[in-house]
């Protein structure tokens, strides 16, 4: 999308199966898993640039041996900064003894990061400082070596204050609000208890330090996730480990945060998408499994694994962001459901430009449009088939006509190009949108000025100023007579609250345009009695009240207002904006039906605390977030 928008995060493990030995004598390496999970997060970069974090824990470990590892980093690539450290690690072991590297028993006792349970994260941070206090994964500890945590996620809490209130009930001393540390806090103190449990019943049985490997033993993890997940509201797939090597991945009950595994006889991956599981191993795309909502994917410390029921399944309603923008697109599903998206705009397209295709050209902004673009180019092409199938069939064509309509080709062009060595780092708004305009490359001469209509398809438009403020005023310098903003998302009206960084309603440009209308139309009143409402509810969950302000209008009435904000004052050309229809991006993507971005219908009542609260600041003045 032109407007950039931030996403948080992506998760990446690995549960080796069999003893390192194994994996030095069959690949040659003690670095086998080191080496997958770099790929692993490598593949998931798009996912979280912030910041990143690895941690390894060791299984059945002498006492007075560390068995946790860590390291996490905020530098510029943190991913390469992380890796070098552990690498670090054993090119020093080379050049002290070469033959050390093959000694899997030398290296378990005298060098960190050679365990067999590996954890990976990845951070955008949607809020909080970007430091390397605020990277997962996070690490709760204890002297007991089965009461240890170590915890990533990919999540946002929609009660996070209520969460952090039940832990003070509880009687513990939360370090901090946010929901990272009161996740963590929460699964750890089920963690706790369940390892009271269990001591409480086979202290009679078994002395001390035998009882230690028992309670390990007798786990249930089952039981722990789902008596600490059962107050959450929102969406997430969480990680964890457990310093005795018990491993899981917990998945939200409406699915709508990803995850994906895949085993063998050799290991058990899990990651935020099926590509990077494909890259690191080479697995096919049908053998990768996406984790059941409301299921946890459990591995326990002998390797052996399943998928246990934690929570009630709600319907699924996964994140229709992830297929439009956020997950790399190639991965096969997601190129044709974005191909797809392109495909189902034609009718909008040509009513728009007239069915002038002689004098349109089309193309694409950024990158990550090319899929939805290749969509409008096939939909175009299918369109074509039938009209001049029409035109032949009607026999009133003279031999000229007919030649014309044989050899008419549509003009497909690449006309912007995003040079990906300029960052613009200013944040001061005047100085920031000059220095996009040279992040953004025209390719000139294509267009014939003031007869021809260009056609640019975005993934999504969200505040529309990038639009605004730079991409139009440099594609007006072309030339053309008019121009058409596809989006291949449908408008963006409403703040999401599970993990991606759109929670201010006063940011969206759908937003901005339903305002004008009340204002145009005499309904300002509208804003008050809708604020006064939601001030009243004694359960702002119950229902979302600002779909009311956008019910006053229809669909077109909103992009016509859209079209008119976007447009530079001292613009030449007619702008005007397409948006994609919500039957058709379900039709696109039917797996993935977490549209609450576009209909408000959020699939926790969380959600519609969270639009209600955000509604409330926004009348208030309060720039702030609504969760």
């Amino acid at each position: 999308m032109s407007d950039s928008i931030k996403h948080e995060c992506g998760i990446a493990m690995i549960r080796l199966r069999k003893p390192l030995e194994y994996y030095i004598q069959k690949y040659g390496t003690p670095l086998y898993a080191i080496n997958r999970l770099y790929v692993l997060m490598e593949k998931q970069s798009n996912r979280g640039q912030d910041g990143a974090g690895v941690a390894n824990v060791k299984i059945e470990v002498p006492p007075g041996s560390r068995y946790i590892s860590r390291y996490r980093s905020v530098e510029n690539r943190p991913v390469v900064d992380i890796f070098k450290k552990i690498n670090e690690k054993f090119i020093e072991v080379q050049k002290q003894d070469p033959s050390l590297l093959k000694n899997s028993d030398w290296l378990q006792k005298n060098i960190a990061f050679t365990g067999e349970v590996w954890l990976g994260h990845l951070r955008y941070g949607t809020h909080g400082k970007n430091e390397i206090e605020n990277c997962h994964p996070m690490l709760r500890q204890s002297n007991w070596r089965s009461r240890n945590l170590v915890v990533a996620g990919n999540f946002n809490m929609t009660n996070a204050d209520e969460l952090f209130k039940k832990l003070v009930d509880l009687g513990q001393h939360p370090k901090d609000t946010g929901d990272t540390i009161t996740v963590l806090e929460k699964i750890g103190h089920f963690l706790d208890e369940e390892n009271q449990r269990i001591f409480d019943k086979f202290k009679g049985q078994y002395e001390n330090p035998e009882l230690s490997d028992v309670i390990e033993d007798n786990m249930d993890m089952q039981r722990v996730l789902h008596r600490a997940c059962r107050d959450f509201d929102g969406g997430y797939a969480m990680a964890g480990i457990t310093g005795f090597g018990a491993a899981f991945v917990v998945r939200d009950p409406a699915g709508i945060r990803p995850a994906y595994y895949w085993y063998d006889d050799e290991v058990v991956v899990v990651a935020s998408e099926r590509v990077a599981i494909k890259a690191a191993f080479g697995a096919k795309y049908n053998d990768i499994l996406e984790i059941t909502p409301g299921n946890a994917l459990i591995i326990n410390k002998n390797g052996d694994f399943a998928e246990h029921n934690v929570l009630p399944r709600l319907e699924k309603k996964s994140c229709s962001f992830e297929r439009i923008y956020f997950s790399r697109g190639s991965d096969p599903n997601i190129y044709s459901e974005r191909k797809e998206l392109g495909r189902r705009l034609i009718p909008q397209i040509l009513k728009e430009i007239n069915y002038d295709l002689e004098n349109t050209v089309f193309s694409y902004i950024p990158n990550t449009a090319e899929p939805a673009f290749y969509g409008m180019v096939e939909g175009i092409e299918q369109y074509l088939t039938t009209w001049r199938k029409e035109r032949i069939q009607s026999g009133s064509l003279s031999e000229e006509e007919l030649e014309k309509v044989l050899d008419f080709k549509p003009r497909f062009e690449k006309l912007v190009s995003k040079d990906v060595k300029l960052r613009t780092f200013i944040t001061n708004d005047d100085d920031r949108s000059e220095m996009v305009s040279h992040v953004y490359e025209m390719t000139h001469g294509v267009i014939r000025k003031k007869t021809d209509t260009l056609v640019i398809i975005d993934d999504s438009i969200v505040r529309g100023t990038t639009l605004e403020k730079s991409i139009l005023k440099l594609l007006d310098k072309l030339g053309p007579k008019k121009i058409v903003i596809v989006s291949s998302a449908p408008q963006i009206r409403y703040p999401d609250c599970y993990g991606i960084d759109m929670s201010k309603v006063k940011e969206f440009v759908a937003f901005r345009a339903m305002l004008a209308l009340l204002d145009e139309r005499g309904l300002s009143d509208m804003k008050e009695e809708v604020y006064q409402r939601i001030l009243a509810m004694d359960d702002l969950r119950k229902e979302n009240l600002v779909k009311d302000l956008f019910a006053q209008f229809t669909d077109d009435e909103i992009s016509k207002k859209i079209s008119e904000i976007i447009a530079p004052k001292d613009i030449e050309a007619e702008v005007s904006v397409v948006f994609q229809t919500v039957e058709n991006l379900n039709a696109a993507c039917p797996q993935h039906l977490g549209d609450w971005y576009f209909t408000g219908n959020y699939p926790t009542p969380g959600g519609n605390k969270v639009v209600n609260r955000a509604f409330v600041n926004f009348m208030e003045g309060k720039y702030v977030r609504a969760y």
